[in-house]
């Protein structure tokens, strides 16, 4: 047991003690205050040190009591304070169906010593059990509102994870499979007729999958390095091994990518490994001081697209980290732009 736990209980047994003498003297023609009520007044009190415990019990023991320090002619005082605190015990743990349930007998107890003239205590005997009453439940179903919009938030933000999370593993795995697909492809192609190729396919394919594997791990771990260079040379040779020529055109002073747009550009070349009819991709990088423009196109016949989990995942990337993002097909080209600033936005 805490000893905040007993502040309660102590102050009403201690207002309600030391109150009784001068209700003695303010109420003259009640049953003068003796032992019992002192005893009656104490006992009361300290039946609301069991209200987050048995809050129903403890509701009906004060009910109980402080009726009968009231049957017995005791001036009314600090004792109902005991009560009241009791009822919004009840009204702050319970449903509140349940803790009218409970309210209800407590409230008919109470009521016991009007028996002889049930019309001239009704109103403050309801008094004492609905003001305490309305009190708690309206306490309660605020802390219930709020204990809903923090599990609702935790859910968003697990959701949230989850998707991030989704996404990386998406362009990690999915860039590597589609480099391991191409050179596994190749390998087959030339085994019989041209084995060294072949060879080469294969060493290449052992390549990927170690560097996707690799990622991967980092990703899930959270410890994904910054791309710098060396990253981004890496991925135009994966991607050029996988049969794709990439014309590569950077404006600006040359500096580290920002993560994302490094995920944005590995993404749109994997999409151009995977779906594009013509080999052959362009891509511009353009170094600003606050920023990076970055722009990916391939041959595509038609000017139809639907947005698949990579658009929309570069698009989330994108627009999460402050920046702008657009993907379509015009004039048989299929392009992906975004500007990228170089610090996320907050």
């Amino acid at each position: 047991m805490r000893a905040r736990d007993l502040a309660v209980p102590v102050a009403l047994a201690a207002a309600g003690l030391a109150t009784l003498p001068v209700l003695d003297e303010l109420r003259p023609t009640d049953r003068p205050v003796d032992a019992l009520a002192a005893v009656l007044v104490a006992a009361t009190a300290a039946v609301t040190l069991l209200r987050h415990r048995w809050p129903g019990p403890a509701l009906l023991t004060a009910a109980a009591t402080t009726s009968a320090y009231l049957v017995i002619g005791y001036p009314y005082g600090p004792i109902l304070l005991a009560f009241a605190v009791c009822v919004y015990g009840v009204a702050r743990a319970r449903p509140l169906r349940r803790a009218a349930a409970w309210s209800v007998p407590a409230l008919i107890v109470l009521l016991l010593h009007l028996f002889q003239d049930p019309l001239s205590g009704l109103t403050p005997g309801l008094a004492w059990v609905v003001v305490p009453f309305t009190i708690g439940a309206a306490r309660r179903q605020v802390v219930d509102a709020q204990t809903r919009e923090r599990a609702e938030s935790e859910r968003r933000i697990a959701d949230a994870e989850r998707l991030r999370v989704a996404h990386e593993v998406h362009d990690v795995v999915g860039h590597g499979l589609a480099a391991i697909q191409m050179q596994a492809d190749i390998a087959l192609h030339l085994r019989d007729t041209r084995p060294e190729m072949a060879h080469e396919a294969l060493t290449a394919i052992s390549a990927a999958s170690s560097e996707a594997l690799t990622e991967l791990r980092a990703t899930l771990a959270g410890l994904a390095p910054v791309p710098g260079p060396a990253q981004v040379d890496d991925l135009f040779t994966r991607v050029r091994a996988a049969g794709v020529d990439v014309d590569l055109v950077v404006g600006g002073t040359a500096g580290t990518l920002p993560p994302t747009a490094y995920r944005v550009l590995q993404e749109a070349l994997t999409n151009v490994v995977k779906h594009a009819a013509a080999r052959q991709a362009r891509v511009a990088i353009h170094h600003r001081t606050e920023g990076v423009d970055l722009s990916v196109s391939n041959p595509a016949p038609g000017s139809g697209h639907a947005d698949g989990f990579g658009i929309t995942g570069m698009r989330r990337r994108v627009e999460g980290a402050g920046g702008t993002f657009a993907a379509g097909a015009a004039d048989g080209i299929f392009t992906v732009h975004a500007r990228i600033p170089r610090e996320a936005r907050r």
